[in-house]
């Protein structure tokens, strides 16, 4: 017999896209055959210098605790990075180091919301944003990315929802499961609508190194935002380091304090033999992280224009990461139900829409971090799946 847990742990909910690849995987034990474009995880290997810092480190007996908040070469080296790409000027004290990006999202929940609190998220939007916000006690207010309006936000809608009882807004730019990029006229819009309120900015950074176009402002980078601005970047996505768990927060000095309180009651600190591989992985060469963006743009044109060649699909052109959310909705179908038929039946790994917000009805993700390959095979197999629900 399970002893009964507390109440809150209702509130959590998990990643749809890890149910779908456990599922895959079950598929795959069988024997057939199917096509990942389901995770969000780069199919490229670390690169060998990030690799071989981590050996290093380990060789010369850096496997012990760090300092909670991170070890100083690497919160100087992530200043540097945030001066000289972000544009925004910070110091090793507004700096904390963290096992991934998700502890940044939880911690920022766990330090600002509260009951009586609202905070707003994208939606669709990555899904662990919901959940903590609703682990907080915090009220859950979606902001809609709309198709129409290139996965953007509506600005007079975000406008229409801040009140005096919105304690965070979460920016995603650019934005997982979409792609899409708010613009510099947004970012500013934004920033002119909380400027004075007390509101503060959770600015989800991580894919801003694969871009396709224009590089994103942060809103960090505003008059009078910095001190109100969290930002949470980390090395899962542009180092292809999913699985060596590291990210970090930028925040005001008083913010990364209490961040560190949560980091020692909770995790202690950050492996210390991945932190000084990031260093290597920000300040080494970065020819392999510009091979793999522009691997992810040959495979997002590719999968863009086969897309909208299928039958009743029609799919946006995405500004960065490695997403595309097209459009299914005229097949009748829930996005949950169109994704769990294309598994079963055609071998090809989706996530519905709804898995990313309500807001995603009518849509699922793929993943482009898959090779060319098998994105050509996924396509063709998802053709004829569609053109057997006609």
């Amino acid at each position: 017999m399970i002893n009964k847990v507390a109440d809150r742990m209702s509130l959590l909910h998990t990643e749809s896209a890890f149910q779908i690849l456990a599922r895959a995987n079950e598929l795959e034990a069988q024997g057939k055959s199917v096509i990942h474009l389901e995770i969000g995880q780069p199919d490229f290997k670390t690169p060998q210098n990030i690799i071989e810092a981590a050996y290093k480190a380990m060789n010369e007996g850096k496997t012990g605790y760090g300092p909670t908040g991170g070890i100083i070469p690497l919160r100087e080296t992530i200043a540097e990075h945030c001066r000289t790409y972000k544009n925004v000027k910070t110091d090793i004290n507004e700096i904390v180091v963290v096992p991934g990006g998700k502890p940044i999202m939880f911690f920022s929940m766990l330090m600002l919301a509260q009951a009586g609190d609202e905070v707003i998220f994208p939606d669709p939007g990555f899904p662990i944003y919901e959940s903590v916000i609703n682990f907080s006690g915090a009220k859950a207010v979606p902001m809609p990315l709309l198709e129409e309006k290139g996965f953007r936000v509506d600005l007079d809608k975000l406008r229409k929802d801040i009140n005096e009882r919105t304690k965070l807004i979460i920016i995603n730019n650019p934005g997982n499961p979409t792609g899409g990029m708010f613009t510099k006229e947004d970012i500013y819009a934004i920033a002119d609508m909380v400027r004075g309120k007390g509101i503060y900015i959770l600015s989800d950074e991580i894919y801003d190194r694969i871009i396709f176009g224009e590089k994103p402002v942060s809103i960090a980078t505003l008059p009078g935002m910095k001190d109100w601005t969290i930002i949470l970047d980390g090395f899962s996505k542009t180092y292809a380091m999913t699985g060596w768990r590291l990210g970090y927060g930028v925040m005001n000095r008083e913010l990364a304090e209490h961040v560190t309180m949560l980091m020692v009651n909770s995790n202690s600190c950050a492996a210390t033999m991945t932190q000084w591989a990031a260093i290597e992985a920000l300040k080494g060469p970065q020819d392999e992280p510009a091979k793999m963006v522009k691997a992810f743009k040959e495979r997002r044109d590719y999968i863009v224009d086969a897309l909208n060649h299928i039958d009743g699909i029609h799919c946006n052109m995405p500004e960065g990461a490695f997403y595309v959310f097209p459009n299914i909705s005229s097949f009748g179908l829930t996005s949950a139900k169109f994704a769990g038929r294309l598994l079963e039946e055609a071998g090809v790994a989706a996530a519905g829409g709804t898995a990313f917000g309500s807001h995603g009805e009518g849509f699922v993700r793929f993943s482009s971090a898959n090779s060319l390959e098998n994105i050509k095979i996924a396509i063709d197999r998802l053709e004829k799946f569609c053109k057997g629900l006609r």
